[in-house]
């Protein structure tokens, strides 16, 4: 029983060990994280501010940004301090609450994603009756289930994570704690957590996805019948950007938790968390915004306010 209670901390190997890339690693990392708050920050505001942006497509979009900056805040300052400091030690309480929140945003993420893939199905098939369906009651009653369902989702696995104990190596082969880092620590039998995975995690995953591709056969099917070239892609664009975000973000889930992880695999699977965790809460406000013409006007419209306020 002693030997049960020995581990009290985890050690983060991080990314890297040579001293000549971590200098580097920290400038690029804190880059990407300044220009993901800034960007994410920035897209609430306008949609905050903005009259124009006060619509559902919008409204998501600024609770995609939210969740992004949430979402990189969870690992990313940890793994600067880690970068400078070289204390990698993280309390197994620090570590479940790492688990918590990295659970919480990213399913909260996942459920979005859905809910945004039936609003393009609604601008596309359903054009007239749009504003009718999407209502601003709908829109909050929507988030409000993704942020409720996300919250339960992630108490369930932290709650079945205390049963876990750790009395063999503490060495998590990542920079941030995840489940499946612990499960492959654990001197507990982790056939429960597993399962639990399995049935409440593959469940909500497998509705979160139907909800999130099956609106696209019928959005694809409505493009086609669409009789003018201008109107296709006026039509399908509106989903592009969509649809870049979910095939990212999908592609990352089922690479870190649906391909078993050996030794050989540690050095892809860190790549990969860092395009999960840190990357793509800076990809997603760029692809809506690189080509977004509406976002463009509002922060024109927001930079000619602050320039008049300056004189």
């Amino acid at each position: 029983m002693k030997n049960l209670t020995e581990v009290t901390s985890f050690l983060l190997i991080g990314l890297s060990d040579h001293p000549s890339t971590i200098s580097v690693f920290f400038v690029a990392f804190l880059l990407i994280y300044l220009m993901t708050l800034l960007i994410n920050l920035l897209i609430i505001y306008l949609v905050f501010t903005d009259s124009q942006l006060h619509n559902p497509m919008y409204f998501f979009l600024g609770n995609l940004a939210f969740l992004d900056t949430s979402y990189s805040s969870v690992t990313a300052p940890k793994m600067l301090y880690d970068l400078v400091t070289q204390n990698r030690s993280i309390t197994i309480p620090a570590c479940t609450a790492q688990i918590f929140f990295f659970i919480y945003f990213a399913c909260a993420e996942l459920f979005l994603l859905s809910a945004m893939s039936y609003d393009r199905f609604v601008a596309v098939c359903h054009p007239l009756r749009y504003v009718q369906i999407m209502s601003k009651r709908f829109c909050a009653y929507m988030a409000s289930v993704v942020w409720v369902l996300s919250f339960f989702y992630s108490l369930v696995h932290t709650l079945f994570s205390l049963r876990l104990t750790f009395c063999g190596p503490n060495t998590i082969h990542n920079f941030f704690c995840d489940l499946p880092h612990l499960f492959q620590i654990s001197c507990t039998d982790t056939y429960i957590n597993i399962l639990v995975i399995l049935m409440v995690g593959g469940g909500l995953g497998l509705g979160a996805f139907a909800i999130t591709f099956l609106p696209y056969v019928h959005i694809f099917n409505t493009v086609l019948r669409i009789q003018t070239k201008f109107g296709k892609m006026k039509a399908f664009s509106t989903c592009t950007s969509h649809l870049a975000v979910v095939f990212i973000f999908y592609g990352s889930i089922i690479f870190i938790y649906f391909i078993p992880t050996t030794s050989n695999l540690f050095t892809v699977n860190r790549v990969v968390s860092v395009l999960y965790a840190l990357i793509n809460p800076l990809l997603n406000p760029l692809i809506y915004s690189i080509r977004n013409k509406d976002l463009k006007r509002a922060l024109l419209k927001a930079l000619h306010l602050l320039n008049k306020l300056n004189r």
